[in-house]
This record gives structure tokens, C-alpha cells and sequence, in this order.
């Protein structure tokens, strides 16, 4: 049963609410964004690199400018200064052509059921996605499942973030955005390297084990562990 401290439910998205094997989802995603590089005259090798390389770069985030700046500035290092000039139409991928990845995904029709729920009961529901992407990739992604950014009181991207997950900095972050105390949150995640990371905030974790990531090796101790409906019934009793 849901600690009678918390007053707010961190949600991470891929795999969480959306549930999703990450390798499928991730080529699905690169072919995708290639075709829509082509025909500015990127090749889908250097593409894909360069955006891995400028999401590492993201994930490394010291606090001190956004995470999209991180990424558009070691992105067009690589590729050229003119490749910067692609934001927008990234952007516009992840507003259109980007909706084709849901094929990708599965159904999860417990997702809305449980922000909703956890809304009229009077939590504060908090979208923690890793923010990688730009909001128009979250907003993309969260209408798969009949989910919008007006249903959190915050959702994290890469416009509005300046960590990443495994950083505990990340779930620090938020605290100070929301002006949360650790003690009345909880996070519920599937990766056990990125949302497990919220406990050195001294945020409490639910691991929901649909689509668990990075099992082998983790310590789990101390966070409680349940499929989606096992969380249904931890928080909303239902």
C-alpha cells in the first residue's frame, strides 16, 4: 500500500507507461529519422552516430546549459555547423513521421487508466521520462497511449532538463522545479539503472517489471516490485 507521505507519482515512459522492447522501438525510430535526414544529404550511418554520440553527451549533462544544447552542439560538431540547422526539422519529424514508430510499442490501456486515477484522488502525477527528446517526441508518444503533457504537472524533455537519468541530479532536478521533498514521492520505472537511480534522491521506487531493463547485476533492495496492474493495485487499490 501507497505510503500515506506521498503526495506525488513520478512516471517514466518508455517501458513504463508505454510499454516497448527497446532495441525493436530504437531501429525502428533510427530508420525512420534517416529517411528523414536523406534528403538533406546525411547518410544513415553518420546520422545515427552522431545522434547516439550527442545523446551520450546528454546523458553526461553537468547542469550547466539544457540538454538540447548539449545535444545540437556535439551534433553539429560532428556533422558540420550546418547540420544544426536540422532542429527544426527533426521537430517537425517528431510531430509527424515519428507517430509510424507506435508499430513498435504495445498497448497499454492501464496507462491512462492510472494517471487519471491518481489524479482524481489528489497525487500530483509527474512524467520522468529521460529527456533525450524533445517535447514534441513525448507529446508524440504519450497520444499513442491517449495521454497528453496537460495530464502531468510536469513533463521533463530536453528543452526544459540539463541532467539525464542514471544522474541522480536528474530526480534532484525535479525536486527543485516542484519543490517536492524526497519523502512524498515515489517513481515508478522499469530500467534498474535510470529510475532505480531516483533512491540516491531519496525518492522510494516502484520497478515495474513488464518490460524490466538492466535486471542483471542490480540491486533492487528496497524498492517494491510489480507488474503494471500490481502498481494499479499498490497505489489506486484497483
Amino acid at each position: 500500500m501507497l505510503e500515506k507521505s506521498v503526495t506525488t507519482i513520478l512516471f517514466d515512459l518508455d517501458g513504463t507507461l508505454l510499454p516497448m522492447e527497446q532495441d525493436a522501438f530504437v531501429k525502428t525510430y533510427f530508420g525512420l529519422l534517416a529517411k528523414k535526414a536523406a534528403p538533406f544529404g546525411y547518410e544513415p550511418k553518420p546520422l545515427t552516430d552522431a545522434v547516439w554520440k550527442g545523446t551520450a553527451a546528454m546523458v553526461q549533462n553537468d547542469g550547466s546549459v539544457p540538454n538540447c544544447e548539449r545535444f545540437w552542439q556535439v551534433f553539429g560538431d560532428i556533422l558540420g555547423e550546418k547540420a544544426r540547422l536540422l532542429r527544426p526539422e527533426f521537430d517537425d519529424f517528431y510531430g509527424r513521421e515519428f507517430h509510424k514508430a507506435k508499430a513498435s510499442t504495445r498497448e497499454n490501456p492501464l496507462a491512462k487508466k492510472a494517471v487519471q486515477g491518481l489524479r482524481e484522488k489528489g497525487y500530483d502525477v509527474i512524467l520522468a521520462t529521460n529527456p533525450v527528446f524533445p517535447e514534441v517526441a513525448v507529446k508524440t508518444r504519450l497520444s499513442w497511449l491517449g495521454l497528453a503533457p496537460e495530464d502531468f504537472s510536469l513533463v521533463t524533455a530536453y528543452e526544459n532538463s540539463s541532467y539525464c537519468k542514471p544522474n541522480p541530479a536528474y530526480y534532484r532536478e525535479i525536486l527543485e522545479k516542484t519543490g517536492k521533498r524526497p519523502e512524498e514521492c515515489l517513481m515508478a520505472g522499469n530500467d534498474c539503472r535510470e529510475d532505480l537511480a531516483a533512491m540516491q534522491a531519496g525518492i522510494a521506487v516502484y520497478l515495474i517489471t513488464d518490460c524490466l531493463e538492466h535486471r542483471e547485476g542490480a540491486d533492487i533492495t528496497g524498492a517494491e516490485t510489480g507488474s503494471f496492474q500490481d502498481f494499479m493495485a499498490y497505489t489506486l487499490g484497483a
